[in-house]
């Protein structure tokens, strides 16, 4: 019988990877509503919202209002995509910050027109500034497994950029299957040595659950060491720069699946449920989860 830890951690990324892609506006107050709702269920890390241009993402228009009206409750990220978003952050009083590259360059150069090379040269200097006003960073690897434009991505690339945010100082890694094309096999190599090469950062897997693999792929990074998982609850989310990836993984299956095997999360099943009620009504489409659809049918 493989090893399992007795804890993990959630990190809810549903108020700002979930929602980023949604095509109806939500309004600040809902959104609030929805945060509100997901610490009362137990969640201690999330991803509240991101501090990009409007023009590209009017869905994160209301970041400076997302950070203020958020009851100050754990660890809270807010995405950062450069210095003009760094700032703004920072004078909204966030104190967690994430910064996010591609290892394709193709995707990264549909997402923000830049190669990843050029990314982490512009990145470097704010990266290694924010540690010294000793702010949290969180870098966000996405590609780490395939690129919708390039195909399969070598562990070996991803493990070269994770490197760099490491030798810059970064508190954690959050290592992205942002398309869900990553099998069980995969999540384990990469992220066993992800783990033995970088034991002093926190790593985080994040899975997409596009080929409805993300919840195998998560138990075999709990068998590389992974303690710590990016999930949205409701599996709300996708990028919009990435065709065909849906959304996260919903975060109340992979409570379900933690708690029957005897990993907990303090983490409510059931006021989590109640967290996504609360958004559900002002997305587009429907929650079909299972663990919310069992939740329904209760009520």
């Amino acid at each position: 019988m493989f090893s399992l830890p007795k804890n993990a951690t959630i990190i809810e990324v549903g108020p700002r990877d979930g929602l980023q892609n949604e095509g109806k506006l939500v309004q600040t107050e809902d959104k609030l509503q929805f945060i509100s709702a997901l610490q009362k269920a137990g969640i201690q890390e999330m991803e509240l919202t991101s501090f990009v241009s409007p023009k590209w993402v009017p869905q994160m228009a209301d970041s400076k209002d997302i950070v203020a009206g958020t009851e100050k409750m754990g660890r809270q990220f807010v995405l950062t995509p450069n210095e003009r978003g760094i700032d703004a952050a920072l004078e909204s009083g966030a104190q967690s910050l994430a910064v996010f590259v591609g290892v394709s360059n193709t995707f990264n150069q549909k997402n923000i027109n830049k190669t990843t090379q050029e990314s982490m040269a512009a990145l470097k200097p704010l990266v290694l500034d924010l540690k010294k006003q000793n702010v949290f960073v969180r870098a966000c690897i996405s590609t780490a497994f395939y690129c919708p434009f390039e195909g399969a991505i070598s562990p070996e690339a991803t493990i070269d950029l994770c490197r760099e945010f490491v030798d810059w100082g970064v508190d954690e890694l959050s290592v992205a299957d942002t398309i869900g094309m990553a099998n069980p096999k995969e999540s384990y190599d990469l992220f066993t040595k992800l783990v033995n090469e970088f034991p002093e950062v926190l790593m985080t897997a994040h899975f997409h659950d596009t080929r409805r693999m993300a919840l195998a792929n998560i138990i075999s990074a709990l068998q590389a060491g992974v303690t710590r998982f990016d999930a949205s609850a409701g599996g709300l989310g996708g990028c919009p720069f990435a065709p065909g990836a849906t959304g996260n993984v919903a975060t109340e299956d992979v409570v379900n699946m933690l708690h029957r095997m005897d990993i907990q999360t303090g983490i409510d099943i059931d006021l989590l449920c109640a967290a996504i009620g609360k958004i559900e009504p002002h997305v587009t489409n429907p929650v079909t989860t299972g663990m919310y659809t069992l939740y329904k049918n209760r009520l």
